[in-house]
């Protein structure tokens, strides 16, 4: 969702200012709301609103991306998040983005928090419909010296060349117990001069470039399920691999479902103790998250419950089947199934992926070796959790 964007110098503008500044954008909504229209995904009114409500997010995302820069004042924008929905965006992760200059010297400090994994990654641009950017540089703060505090300063003096993307990962694997950090970053031979004037054509510029950043992100998040989920049959999902364009710690399975309200996907994968972080997520046909807060549409191993065997046995479905480990499909026959592995201690291999099963959603509770029901109040207990966890930690 990134694009480079240079800061145009001069004086006014010849003619009165109207709305021709906003033009770019105007015209942009427009071409985004016809590529949502006939997209294919809005089977239903539910699908079709939220399709609305991604355009939305993303003109938002669009916006903040492009008017929140200034490359002598860089800042972390926090563009994804349950109001701005994108890329299948991980419920358990906090995104942060900057804009980078191979050519400048950057300081990000921080405080590292109590979550389970907090990576860093530099790309040489944005996701595009074509592909992925190329990854030139990914780690976590375990590369960090870290003060006593848990302070840490990290300094690309300069970038890897062609650098033009930052991407900051805060991923939780405990909603409730673990807090997220601070971060700031700062260009050091900038700092104490004010900032500049408005400057009506680098306003002209960022109506521009958040018109692009709409559209392209409209077109690239179309294209990524072609190039990853869907080349697999429904209903299955892939070992464990290297993300594309990911983090050289993370694994992932990928895969859809195909469900009827009275069907159910099994997804049984051991837990992984040599991994700070281990979750699932499905989500929806726009490749983006469903609603995690109010629904149980994604578990960590911190919050699903293991069996005796060392196993997780997630359920997929429509239709409550009285299970900790349910995850709900709310109101979508179809959609992505993401597993992924943080902060890894070794490489993984097929026996530690995901075994899946479809039953008759009757027949679930007599396949599951170790079945224990959860009584509505403690579902509902568990769904108040989600919801004040992620008031605490929400940053839109």
């Amino acid at each position: 969702m990134s694009e480079p964007m240079s800061e145009p110098t001069g004086g006014p503008m010849s003619g009165p200012m109207s709305a021709d500044l906003t033009a770019p954008l105007t015209a942009a909504i427009a071409e985004a709301e016809k590529l949502i229209a006939t997209a294919g995904v809005g089977r239903t009114e539910q699908e079709v609103l939220e399709g609305y409500a991604y355009l939305a997010g993303l003109i938002r995302s669009g916006l903040q991306m492009a008017f929140d820069r200034d490359p002598d004042r860089p800042v972390l924008i926090n563009a994804v998040h349950q109001y701005a929905r994108a890329g299948l965006d991980n419920p358990d992760a906090l995104y942060f983005h900057a804009y980078l200059d191979d050519a400048r010297t950057y300081v990000l400090r921080g405080v590292r928090g109590s979550t389970a994994d907090l990576s860093f990654q530099i790309l040489s641009g944005g996701y595009r419909s074509d592909g992925v950017p190329e990854s030139l540089a990914a780690f976590d703060d375990r590369e960090l010296e870290l003060g006593d505090d848990g302070s840490f300063e990290l300094r690309l003096d300069p970038p890897p060349a062609g650098a033009r993307t930052l991407i900051v990962r805060e991923v939780y694997n405990d909603w409730q117990a673990e807090q997220r950090g601070r971060l700031w970053l700062e260009v050091p031979e900038v700092l104490g001069r004010p900032a500049r004037p408005p400057d009506a054509a680098v306003t002209a510029r960022r109506y521009e470039v958040a018109a692009r950043l709409l559209t392209g992100s409209v077109r690239t998040w179309f294209a990524f399920p072609q190039f990853f989920q869907n080349r697999e049959p429904a209903n299955t999902l892939t070992p464990p691999r290297p993300t594309p364009g990911g983090l050289a710690s993370q694994r992932s399975s990928i895969g859809h479902y195909q469900l009827e309200p009275d069907q159910a996907l099994v997804v049984t994968v051991p837990e992984c103790a040599q991994c700070a972080y281990q979750g699932i997520q499905i989500g929806s046909d726009w490749y983006i998250s469903t609603d995690y807060e109010s629904h149980q549409t994604s578990l960590t191993k911190a919050q699903a419950q293991t069996d005796p065997d060392g196993r997780i046995r997630f359920v997929i479905s429509e239709r409550n089947p009285g299970l900790a480990n349910w995850l709900e499909t709310t109101g979508h026959r179809t959609g992505p199934i993401m597993l992924r592995w943080q902060r890894l201690e070794r490489d993984l291999g097929p026996d530690d992926g995901p075994q899946v099963r479809l039953l008759p959603l009757e027949d679930v509770r007599g396949a599951l070796p170790y079945y224990r029901p959860i009584s509505p109040a403690d579902f509902a207990a568990r769904i108040s959790a989600r919801q004040r966890a992620v008031a605490r930690r929400m940053l839109s």
